[in-house]
């Protein structure tokens, strides 16, 4: 049985490619997702894709994910990093492992961008790599989830 991986991008990452490239690059969302699916295959892990501008579909889609066995979650909150307890609780009760992205540095950026209310609930943040970060993320939750797996057989 493969692992399965959902990836949760938050508000504006719709836009990547054309908003701010001189902070986010001219990468889309779509190459973003083509290229972990490519990466997943070979991995032989099955991954899905959610985008939301949306707070509470976000919080809704974490927690389905419990019901559909998700394995590992990788997820750029975006602009509820900073804001929102809601995302943040969300992934604490489904307790599936969990990746933050973010594709520019948010340390090295506004004093505001640099608290993440959701990163304490994963297991690790990955920040300033720009769409690399999300196969970092990949890579990490595979090993992290097959570690896991050997420790309970």
């Amino acid at each position: 049985m493969s692992m399965k991986i959902l990836v949760i991008n938050g508000p504006n990452l719709q836009l990547l490619g054309t908003r701010k490239p001189e902070i986010y690059g001219t990468v889309t969302l779509q190459d973003i997702e083509k290229g972990l699916e490519k990466m997943a295959g070979t991995l032989g892990m099955a991954i899905s894709f959610f985008q939301s501008n949306h707070e509470g579909e976000i919080v809704d889609r974490i927690a389905a994910a419990r019901t559909e066995q998700i394995d590992g979650i990788i997820i750029n909150p975006a602009a509820y990093t900073h804001t929102s307890v809601a995302v943040r609780d969300a992934l604490e009760a489904v307790e599936i492992p969990a990746v933050e992205v973010h594709l520019s540095n948010i340390h090295g950026r506004e004093e505001f961008r640099r608290k993440s209310l959701t990163a304490a609930v994963c297991i690790g943040q990955i920040s300033g790599f720009g769409p690399d970060g999300y196969q970092l993320a990949l890579q990490a939750l595979k090993s992290r989830l097959d570690r896991k797996s050997q420790k309970q057989t």
